[in-house]
């Protein structure tokens, strides 16, 4: 495996019977580092799950893993308002509704961290719609995006007054002349 031309070049330690024994392999990456000032408080952290006998495999996730803390909560929260669209993005900008909180993902931390009232409110506005977070495979979110589709498209049928029963009507064949070629 070592000096492949394609594929991950990247051999795992401890023989090839560990790739079989494990029921869960992920492979961690440090990411950009959190800084605050010229001091390293953290990393943006990348996981992929390799292999999952228990799972759907090859899921991905990133967090901030912040140094003698863990993972941060206000990171999450913040990574999951702005994927819903509860706290908007604009370039750096974030704003939550006509309050503008501020450049930069650190400066909004620090405001959700020293208002836990507006995190709380945040929080709550995710657990509301906590349904609508996909955490299943790719083909699940097409499924889930035809659904969603049909849905507004029948609520777009119904707004216009038209019969369900007229919609989607086959014309059938003998409305049509068939067309045969001359030799």
């Amino acid at each position: 495996k070592i000096g492949v031309m394609y594929g991950n070049p990247e051999t795992t330690t401890g023989g090839r019977a560990l790739k079989f024994y494990a029921s869960v392999r992920m492979e961690v990456r440090k990411g950009e580092a959190i800084k605050d000032g010229a001091e390293q408080i953290g990393s943006r952290t990348r996981v992929k799950i390799v292999k999952n006998k228990v799972a759907p495999p090859f899921k991905e996730c990133e967090f901030d893993m912040m140094y003698g803390k863990g993972i941060s909560r206000i990171g999450e929260v913040l990574d999951l308002a702005t994927d819903l669209d509860i706290i908007h993005k604009s370039g750096s900008w974030f704003s939550y509704g006509d309050r503008k909180l501020g450049q930069g993902r650190d400066a909004v931390k620090a405001i959700l961290e020293s208002e836990p009232d507006f995190a709380k409110e945040v929080e709550e506005k995710i657990l509301e719609q906590k349904d609508s977070i996909l955490l299943v495979s790719k083909k699940n979110k097409k499924d889930a995006a035809v659904k969603n589709a049909k849905t507004k498209a029948d609520e777009a049928i119904a707004d216009t007054g038209a019969a369900l029963d007229a919609v989607g009507d086959d014309l059938g064949d003998d409305s049509f002349e068939e067309f045969a070629p001359e030799e």
